[in-house]
């Protein structure tokens, strides 16, 4: 487990490095959740302009759900495993690029975890309505590689984050699909 722990920082810390000072604006940006609202508007829009009053309705309480169960799950899973955030670690003072500073635990990632479970969730309820529709993931990656550049989040966070979320995802379109 150790390996895995070193390979983590030592891979944050080559990714961490990528960034520079010309993109920390736009880094900063895009790791604000409030910045995604207008996203989240859209595809409540797409429900109800694709789908039936009934599916529109089931869809967006299914969504804001969905957002609260996994920040739930995020947050007794940080609070039980309680990881040390890079930018926080001791042993990375003066070799992380801290664009953003937090007091919190970092495993798992609730940034990648609500944005790959929601997006995931529009795609399977979406698919069949909207062929572009798959762009949608470009939103939990730029927002997950985010965390990195401004320095609160490892590799493994990010990853473990999106698996949970794209789970809930498909649970939650399977319990969808017993209702509707």
């Amino acid at each position: 487990m150790d390996h895995i722990l070193d390979w983590d920082k030592e891979l944050f810390l080559y990714l961490n490095g990528l960034s520079t000072g010309n993109w920390d604006q736009f880094w900063l940006f895009v790791t604000k959740i409030e910045n995604w609202i207008p996203l989240y508007i859209l595809f409540f829009l797409l429900f109800w302009k694709k789908l039936s009053r009934k599916k529109a309705l089931i869809s967006t309480i299914s969504t804001v759900t969905l957002m609260g169960v996994t920040l739930g799950i995020t947050s007794l899973v940080k609070n039980y495993v309680t990881r040390i955030r890079p930018s926080n670690e001791p042993n990375l003072k003066g070799l992380v690029r801290v664009l953003q500073d937090t007091i919190d635990f970092s495993f798992f990632s609730g940034h990648s975890a609500v944005s790959f479970a929601v997006s995931v969730f529009v795609i399977l309820v979406l698919k069949k309505h909207t062929k572009w529709i798959w762009l949608v993931l470009i939103w939990p990656f730029l927002f997950a590689l985010s965390r990195i550049f401004v320095g609160v989040h490892y590799p493994s966070d990010l990853l473990v984050g999106a698996i949970v979320g794209i789970s809930l995802a498909i649970i939650s379109k399977r319990i969808l699909r017993t209702i509707v």
